[in-house]
């Protein structure tokens, strides 16, 4: 146990000083009675007040609405499951038997609910400070990808209505390059469109946040976004 908790660790960029708040952290309700859902209370708070505060300071001419949609798509539960593959949380998650047969490590919202739980437990165990620091270290994709330019779109779905708007061939992604280890991959992913003479790049933890930073890229390269929005 002790060997697989320092591989996550590793994977998470944090070394816990108390391991019981970790494996506390780690353990759904199925499993025991005590568990992981005040950490995840906690973990969840930390989270939207970090996102807020990041977003306040990136984006000084949005409106409050703005950054409130900015910020949805920074927290949910779909964001946070797919970081929480990237770390194959999945395995080291405590479960009961029931959870176990279903197919538990697998779900979004438990896996997601395991990660802000992660987020109380750091803070618990080394400070706001830290806490900051790793949750804005996993969401660096997720930022990069951002714009202020309709924020209820996410770039593929902005990319592919203004190439529509101009009667242009929709864009084509390619996978490039798969790096790191198989618990751990940064997809790089290539976007070429016809208005564009060079592809633009994106990487991420999956195909999809990769994607969706390449077609940013694109979107920028094109003038109709810029990098500061």
């Amino acid at each position: 146990m002790t060997a697989s908790l320092g591989r996550l660790e590793r994977q998470l960029g944090y070394s816990f000083k108390d391991q019981d708040l970790m494996v506390l952290a780690l353990t759904h309700r199925s499993f025991a009675g005590r568990n992981n859902e005040r950490l995840e209370f906690l973990g969840d708070a930390i989270l939207n007040f970090v996102a807020g505060e990041a977003l306040f300071e990136r984006f000084p001419q949005a409106r409050e609405g703005q950054l409130s949609r900015l910020r949805a798509r920074l927290v949910k539960g779909e964001t946070l499951a797919i970081l929480a593959r990237g770390f194959d949380l999945g395995e080291y998650l405590r479960l009961g038997s029931g959870e176990l047969k279903s197919g538990g490590f697998r779900r979004e919202s438990i896996l997601a609910d395991a990660l802000e739980a992660l987020i109380g437990a750091i803070y618990l165990d080394a400070g706001m400070e830290v806490a900051r620091d790793r949750v804005l270290a996993w969401l660096t994709n997720e930022f990069d990808s951002l714009t202020l330019v309709d924020t209820n779109k996410d770039p593929k779905t902005r990319l592919q209505e203004f190439l529509q708007s101009r009667a242009s061939d929709l864009p084509r992604y390619e996978v490039v390059d798969i790096q790191g280890e198989p618990h751990c991959r940064t997809f790089v992913v290539e976007c070429q469109i016809a208005l564009l003479n060079d592809k633009t790049l994106g990487q991420g933890a999956s195909r999809r946040i990769a994607e969706q930073v390449a077609a940013a890229a694109a979107l920028i390269a094109l003038g109709v976004e810029n990098s500061h929005d």
